[in-house]
């Protein structure tokens, strides 16, 4: 539990604004762009695909955001099933993604975290125990069996690791900019269901849209702690999310229609994502609709 010192910390840090660290992006000056993250940074299966290890697209965000800003080099190195522990160990044929980090970086995106909670294995958990009770929430009842909710504390057991990836970013790169990234908006933001797109109990989304904006909610906090930029991609892509039809959803249901990973963004979800680091950033850009 936080205690009341810490408490007081994340007021004040949210209070603050982020600080302008190095040069600005997209003002001319040339700027060398490192992107860190798991497969909502990677793209995976989206076209055209550059890493077969990593499922890394060419048209994911941090590629979207450097050719709208200009970069003088983008080193992505995100990769699909990425936690924080890539950060610091190889993976496949993706070397450690902190290495490529360098003094003379100026902007770094970190989106990172969702692997680290066990977003994969929550998504078939709460397929599988589904249809022991398609009205009610078995997933939330399978996760908080016992008193207490396994994902919040595994949201809460995954802040200081990301404190320390943000750390190691700041001592490689000490004059970048830093931007985490939160996640888009994967469910029905009013808690509505829709089986069997999705085959999810209906009580379920609401539980597992409250999980992860406790995960952007916390990726926030520490963001703002560590005096680095926070990226909301949730509030842009309500609406979006893989329970709308074919044209409008931004993100993949388990049965794709459009080339994407399953619960993943698609196309649309990288630029969707990319416009809001560019927002962030103050640079204007004109990636889709």
């Amino acid at each position: 539990m936080a205690t009341a010192a810490t408490g007081c910390a994340l007021v004040v840090a949210l209070a603050a604004p982020a600080a302008a660290q190095g040069p600005g992006f997209g003002h001319g000056h040339g700027t060398r762009y490192v992107a860190l993250g798991d497969s909502y940074t990677s793209g995976p299966l989206i076209p055209n695909q550059t890493d077969a290890n990593c499922a890394r697209s060419d048209h994911n965000y941090p590629s979207l955001v450097a050719a709208a800003g200009r970069a003088t080099a983008l080193k992505d190195v995100s990769c699909s099933g990425a936690t924080t522990a890539e950060m610091w160990q190889a993976q496949g044929t993706n070397g450690p993604q902190l290495d490529a980090v360098r003094r003379d970086t100026d902007l770094v995106t970190v989106q990172v975290g969702g692997n680290d909670i066990g977003f994969g294995s929550v998504i078939t958990t709460c397929a599988q125990v589904a249809s022991q009770d398609l009205t009610g929430a078995p997933c939330r009842r399978y996760y908080t069996s016992g008193g207490a909710d396994r994902l919040a504390l595994a949201v809460v057991a995954t802040a200081p690791k990301i404190a320390r990836v943000l750390k190691g970013v700041r001592a490689r790169a000490p004059h970048a900019r830093v931007v985490v990234v939160g996640y888009p908006d994967l469910l029905p933001d009013d808690g509505t269901g829709c089986y069997p797109t999705v085959p999810f109990a209906a009580q379920d989304f609401a539980y597992l849209r409250d999980t992860e904006k406790r995960l952007n909610l916390m990726l926030r906090l520490v963001a703002a702690m560590h005096r680095a930029a926070y990226v909301d991609t949730y509030r842009p892509t309500i609406g979006h999310d893989m329970c709308k039809a074919p044209a409008d959803r931004w993100i993949e249901p388990l049965r794709p229609t459009s080339p994407a990973a399953p619960a993943h963004p698609n196309a649309r979800g990288e630029q969707a994502m990319a416009r809001a680091v560019l927002t962030r950033l103050g640079t204007r850009h004109g990636h889709g609709r």
